[in-house]
């Protein structure tokens, strides 16, 4: 590849523009040092170019210890060319190819804000803007446009004393779905009320709109982003979104106008799990997920945000099931709620993956535990036959049912006799998140808290998080036996693992892996750099684990969660190790901390 090609596809050199980019290929200079060759030693002679790295490696060590290695792509020196000093020992590893630019060239460039924002940045800074470079295609939406810019027209009101066919009147006259109602506080009247409330009752035509309508109103400002707004309409179950500017509602956005902004969003699936008519027709719900991944990965959403949709979106297909699954059973003898665990518990999970579940339902319904257990074996099929494997451990809920009293017990015993397999369970469990059903899980939560008074308890839990670690840095490189890595093993779990031991030394009640970081934040036990540099290495792990597993999918591969380095474009590849480099910075934090 020519010098100016390389350049062009190699960041930060890549947003330059064109006279910069021009000078600084005029000035590159090609060079290249045998393996074994010390390019610089801490404390000495700094460097007095920005390498740009061809063919070969480099190692940067401290001390003795290997701090990172460098590959095709990737660039050295910035440091001693803005410190004035050699903070590294840099050795060339393999038989190394460069191209180098010299330091007065290198200080002109940084002339361009994006260039010197690339050095001048922290980790965390960088990781975030990686997830922001790639280009987004013409016809994909922008989900973070105002969802003030879809309403269509001004908000239409009726008076709370009106009937409902004033109301229907108002509706088919404007061609509107529904109205809003100047009650106090408002409400609004959907067709859905309609259809639920008046027909479904058959209530005559003088009824009083105040007697049907929904509220109080769900609001967002106008400002809000439209992806934020797909979360609130998931969130509530909702249809209709009144939007508010300056303090007053100026219209209502409804998920039909959601839909219309991308045909493959979270509101049209949403709309197609709503409308499941039968068990046949669960079958195609995975490729319809990862269909939409795809389209929000395209459309360069936050992979957390995609996360929470997918996990909403899963909370409502569950519900049909459970629906279909009372309407076989009868009502439930009494309250019960179903529990998703893990991932799905944390609202990270993109890619539909096993199940990992389980039901809690009211001690006084012991008696009819059969009637549980029957909910279980439907449910779980039916998510079956979604796209959800089953656990291969058993984590379900066709095994992991009871009333409340047994699973108080169940948690009580895991902190205070942390076995190898309690601690197990313990991690599994205590990410649990109520997905459906109304009975309070106020006593778990509780139970839960105490593990801020047992200090054997979150030292093994640390232990057992600190099992899960990132490769070293050695391995880290795109040829020989090691350069596949898992990003679920060696990149993700270590992060959700250790997070969940901080919020449990907390009495936290946060469950997903960014909420705790914060919360773990905001109690003075982690400092905020630090927090945002491993918020962000997680943040970019998903994202390229998801990118990678759509890659996979689309090329009739299953989406597995290792990548061979080869795989990665450098870029990918040099902020793949900075986050295994935070991770395991964060983790001999932690290793201290907890006396591991």
């Amino acid at each position: 590849m020519d010098p100016a090609g390389f350049l062009r596809a190699t960041p930060p050199f890549d947003g330059l523009p064109e006279p910069l980019f021009a000078e600084a290929v005029a000035r590159l200079e090609p060079c290249r040092f045998p393996a074994g060759t010390w390019l610089s030693r801490a404390g000495g002679e700094p460097l007095h170019h920005l390498f740009v790295i061809r063919q070969g490696t480099v190692r940067l060590e401290r001390h003795g210890q290997t701090v990172q290695v460098l590959e095709e792509g990737e660039t050295f020196g910035f440091t001693s060319l803005i410190t004035g000093a050699a903070a590294l020992d840099v050795i060339a590893e393999d038989d190394l190819v460069a191209w180098r630019l010299p330091q007065e060239t290198f200080e002109r460039l940084l002339a361009d804000r994006a260039f010197a924002g690339h050095f001048a940045a922290g980790l965390g800074q960088r990781l975030r803007a990686s997830l922001e470079q790639s280009p987004v295609a013409a016809f994909q939406p922008n989900l973070s446009l105002p969802v003030g810019d879809l309403v269509r027209g001004p908000a239409i009101w009726i008076a709370p004393g009106a009937t409902v066919v004033d109301a229907a009147r108002v509706m088919r006259d404007r061609r509107i779905s529904s109205v809003l109602v100047r009650s106090d506080p408002p409400a609004i009247l959907t067709d859905r009320d309609f259809r639920n409330r008046v027909l479904a009752e058959a209530l005559p035509g003088d009824v009083p709109v105040a007697r049907v309508a929904s509220g109080p109103l769900r609001t967002v400002p106008a400002e809000t982003p439209v992806y934020e707004a797909w979360l609130t309409l998931l969130d509530a179950g909702l249809h209709h979104l009144p939007i508010v500017r300056a303090g007053e509602i100026v219209g209502v956005v409804t998920s039909t106008d959601l839909m219309r902004l991308s045909s493959h969003g979270p509101m049209a699936l949403l709309r197609r799990v709503e409308r499941l008519g039968s068990r046949e027709s669960l079958a195609g719900y995975a490729a319809q997920v990862a269909d939409m991944a795809a389209g929000l990965v395209a459309a360069r959403l936050d992979p957390v945000v995609i996360a929470q949709l997918v996990a909403r979106l899963n909370d409502t297909l569950l519900r049909t099931a459970i629906r279909w699954a009372e309407a076989e059973l009868g009502p439930a003898p009494a309250p019960w709620a179903w529990l998703a665990l893990g991932s799905e518990g944390r609202m990270e999970q993109t890619l539909l993956t096993d199940q990992d579940n389980a039901l809690v339902f009211a001690d006084e319904g012991l008696a009819a535990r059969g009637w549980y257990e029957a909910l279980a074996h439907r449910v779980v099929g039916d998510l079956r036959a979604a796209g959800f494997p089953e656990c291969p451990g058993g984590y379900m809920a066709t095994r992991w049912n009871g009333p409340l009293r047994e699973w108080r017990e169940r948690f009580r015993t895991w902190l205070v006799e942390p076995r190898p397999q309690a601690l197990l369970e313990a991690a599994i469990f205590f990410d649990h998140r109520r997905a459906a059903g109304g009975l309070d899980l106020a006593p778990l939560q509780a139970v839960i808290a105490d593990a801020t008074d047992l200090p054997v308890f979150l030292r093994a839990m640390a232990e057992q998080a600190l099992r899960f670690h990132p490769p070293p840095a050695l391995l880290l490189r795109v040829r020989g036996e090691s350069s596949t890595v898992d990003l679920k093993k060696q990149g993700l779990a270590p992060v959700a693992f250790l997070a969940r031991c901080y919020a449990l030394e907390l009495g936290a009640a946060e469950r997903n892996t960014l909420e705790r970081l914060l919360a773990a934040e905001r109690a003075g036990r982690m400092d905020p750099e630090l927090r945002e540099t491993v918020a962000e290495a997680y943040r970019f792990l998903l994202g390229l684990r998801l990118r990678l597993q759509l890659r996979h999918l689309a090329e009739g591969r299953p989406p597995g969660d290792e990548v061979a380095l080869s795989e990665l474009s450098p870029l990918e590849r040099s902020r793949l190790k900075e986050s295994f480099r935070a991770i395991r910075g964060w983790q001999e934090l932690a290793a201290h901390k907890y006396r591991v």
